[in-house]
């Protein structure tokens, strides 16, 4: 029986995640499909996206999308969040990338043993500080030295672009109630929270099996994203702060769109993520694990504690002895 409606696209033909746009927010809009590309619609008139250049589309405030739309996001593996007024809140996300759970399974044998998560704990925070040996410290040695560098940060920032800096203070409940820096640090740190958790779940991993945080829905997006806030958001933060902009937010997520994609971070966040779950971690070119053999042909397999994966979707009772 032939499926109505225009086929989705062959995985072969998606663009890598590393390879689309950071990230999209729109807000008070109607979004809608036209051929391969979504529209965006407000009272300036209708702007064309195509859909395969997009790596998470944040949806804000006012903003209505149709189930056409929905479907070709879906169809090419874009991932679509909803957050509230100037994105700092989340709400839902849509359809993932990943059609292999190889690193899905990783992950969680890593969590799930203590030994192993804490090497990949311990390997997080030695990303922070490259060139130090950080291997004779415990946990609450590391947390420490940890928040002294960001501490340091902010010192650094505030000090470089003349901005005044107490300390990091914030409201979830009200964005204007704290000074500019603090908003722009809140409205950086969304941003990136978004990208962080479109490439996580873009690779096949899952939000809340975190290393360092956990007891959370978005513990390892958590973890992941502080890997680069000193480098990303931070900097831009106090930027847009000492600029003495009038829409924080705004000019905010437009400072980090620029940030990560002069930096590549995108392809910086695969990388990691694999190096973390995959032991040894994996050296060359990236070969996403959609791409790859059967994962190709979205097959689903049967485990077996002989070690073998058997084909699904036939019936085996002809083969065993009851």
């Amino acid at each position: 029986m032939k499926i109505p409606g225009v086929p989705p696209a062959e995985l072969a033909d998606l663009n890598r995640v590393q390879d689309r746009l950071s990230f999209i927010y729109l807000e008070r809009c109607v979004i809608h499909r036209d051929s391969n590309a979504i529209t965006t619609t407000d009272d300036k008139g209708i702007i064309h996206i195509p859909a395969a250049t997009v790596g998470v589309l944040l949806l804000g405030p006012g903003t209505s999308i149709t189930q056409q739309a929905m479907m070709l996001l879906a169809d090419n593996g874009a991932t679509v969040v909803w957050v509230g007024e100037h994105g700092v809140r989340y709400y839902a996300h849509g359809r993932p990338l990943a059609r292999s759970s190889r690193l899905l399974v990783a992950q969680a044998t890593a969590v799930t043993h203590r030994d192993r998560r804490l090497q990949v704990a311990r390997e997080m925070y030695r990303m922070r500080f490259p060139g130090e040996d950080t291997t004779a410290l415990t946990m609450q040695q590391l947390r420490g030295k940890e928040g002294a560098r960001v501490r340091r940060s902010y010192r650094e920032h505030a000090k470089r672009t003349g901005v005044n800096w107490n300390n990091r203070e914030y409201n979830p409940d009200d964005f204007t109630s704290s000074d500019p820096v603090n908003q722009a640090l809140s409205a950086a740190h969304a941003c990136l929270y978004g990208v962080v958790h479109a490439v996580i779940v873009a690779v096949g991993t899952s939000p809340g099996l975190g290393f360092v945080h956990t007891g959370h829905d978005r513990s390892f997006i958590y973890d992941i994203a502080d890997l680069y806030k000193a480098e990303y958001t931070i900097p831009v933060a106090f930027d847009v702060a000492a600029s003495g902009s009038t829409d924080i937010g705004s000019d905010t997520r437009r400072a980090v769109r620029d940030r990560i994609h002069d930096g590549a971070l995108l392809d910086r966040c695969v990388r990691d993520i694999r190096s973390l779950l995959l032991s040894p971690g994996p050296t060359g070119p990236i070969d996403e694990e959609w791409l790859d053999g059967e994962a190709e042909n979205d097959t689903v397999r049967l485990w077996d504690e002989s070690g073998y994966e058997f084909t699904s979707g036939r019936n085996y009772g002809g083969e065993v002895d009851f």
